[in-house]
């Protein structure tokens, strides 16, 4: 055999060989800092804090990211935190993890479930709750800025870690990219950031190349028609019944106007009108939720619904000066997240070397929203990925798709993912990819 040839089959082995043990080792550090880990987490979870008002949570972050010796930058968009390692030359990555929790009430049970209260900004009294599982993202968070202070030896760059306001308003990333998150800080050329699944086992592993989240557009609809009496309808011009059929109108918009191949939701959430039996308004308010992938088909969505209004009206006589008013709420907008291609096959393969390939998996993008993706529009030469970790407990996975339970979503009151499984695969799966982009070349 040639010297050249049995010297590249040698190093090659020696690469598989360590791979394992590299696995291994980092396996056992992050088993060793569980139990602190899972403190910060039960704490997180029982001391949730709604979007924008995030003190408590960002203080603990900003703490620790301190005590590991990275230069901590506090109020970066409201309450957001960028925690900045310079570690000789190399990419700039930027980490992140949303901090907010929902204004809703906890029934997971848990010892340490939540029963804070607080105030939304709409002034509604009203629980708060983790059950979207950022207290999650913000242990591994820790976690994972605790791993690479270790291995700082293993990579070479600059690491950028935020801790975002408001993903659950769509505020927070604007907020601190309008507070020079990319300007006063060292701009990255990789972002990356994950989210707990309710849909997969817990330690699993899921991402979706290209469009991963939905457009998300809130449209605020009123119908004006011509009030009366009830008895006398035909002195009226309802606003009830031009609703209705505004709703159904609405369908079509999906089922006829986009082309099968592409994706969209046009939701009416809400629907008020009228106050007694026998009158007839002269209104109604319609609250729809619209989700998208492109902006092409973003813009078909909102257009349509404005022009169907109007039509409807029109059919149904309703005077000029009375015709729908359909805004859009661009302020509550939030752009569709787009894993690009380039990272996201990249950190796939490189999971799949680390993790195995039965706990990688490929899945369907998804209709939620989430503000990440406006940190790649902002930078559009950014590479960005957002990637999933199950949290579902593995009995109640193979029970479900054994008798076909349906589990509880991200924002029920009984969503909570299974802490351990899902934060050190997080810390793990979110170090792994922090040493593939910074790795010494």
């Amino acid at each position: 055999m040639p010297r050249k040839l049995l010297a590249a089959l040698l190093s090659a082995a020696a690469m598989i060989a360590a791979a394992p043990l590299e696995a291994q080792e980092l396996r056992t550090a992050i088993r060793a800092d569980m139990p602190a880990l899972l403190d910060i987490y039960r704490d997180l979870h029982a001391n949730p804090e709604l979007s924008m008002q995030e003190t408590r949570s960002a203080g603990i972050m900003a703490a620790e990211a301190r005590r590991l010796g990275f230069t901590v930058t506090t109020g970066v968009g409201g309450t957001g935190i960028v925690a900045v390692l310079e570690n000789g030359p190399g990419p700039v990555l930027m980490l992140r993890a949303d901090m907010d929790g929902l204004p809703m009430e906890e029934r997971t049970g848990l010892p340490f479930a939540s029963r804070a209260r607080g105030q939304t900004r709409e002034g509604l009294d009203t629980f708060i709750a983790h059950s979207c599982g950022h207290d999650t993202h913000m242990t591994a968070w820790i976690g994972t800025a605790r791993r690479l202070v270790a291995l700082r030896g293993q990579w070479s760059g600059t690491l950028v870690m935020i801790a975002q306001p408001g993903e659950e308003t769509s505020q927070g990333a604007r907020a601190m990219l309008e507070a020079g998150l990319f300007t006063r800080f060292p701009r990255p050329t990789h972002a990356i950031a994950f989210h707990d699944s309710a849909t997969l086992p817990a330690g699993m592993i899921g991402f979706s190349p290209g469009p991963a989240l939905a457009n998300v557009d809130s449209v605020d609809m009123v119908v004006r028609g011509v009030g009366g009496h009830g008895a006398a309808p035909h002195t009226t011009r309802d606003p009830i019944v031009l609703g209705s059929r505004i709703v159904m109108a609405l369908q079509t918009l999906v089922s006829r106007e986009l082309d099968p191949l592409d994706s969209a939701v046009v939701t009416v959430g809400s629907f008020q009108a009228g106050t007694k039996h026998n009158i007839i308004s002269d209104e109604a308010r319609l609250l729809l939720t619209v989700r998208s992938y492109t902006p092409e088909v973003r813009r078909m969505l909102l257009d349509g619904i404005a022009r169907i209004a109007r039509g409807e009206a029109i059919a149904a006589g309703v005077p000029d000066d009375r015709m729908p008013q359909v805004t859009v709420r661009e302020g509550e907008s939030t752009p569709a997240t787009l894993n690009t291609e380039a990272l996201t096959q990249s950190m796939a393969a490189r999971f799949r070397a680390h993790f195995g390939e039965a706990r990688v998996r490929q899945i369907r993008p998804v209709m939620a929203g989430e503000d990440f993706g406006r940190f790649r529009i902002a930078q559009p030469e950014l590479q960005s990925l957002i990637f999933w970790v199950g949290g579902v407990p593995q009995a109640r996975y193979d029970a479900a798709q054994r008798d076909g339970t349906v589990l509880p979503s991200l924002h029920s009151p009984f969503w909570a993912p299974e802490p351990d499984p899902t934060i050190s695969t997080a810390v793990e799966a979110m170090t792994v990819a922090a040493l593939d982009v910074l790795a010494r070349r």
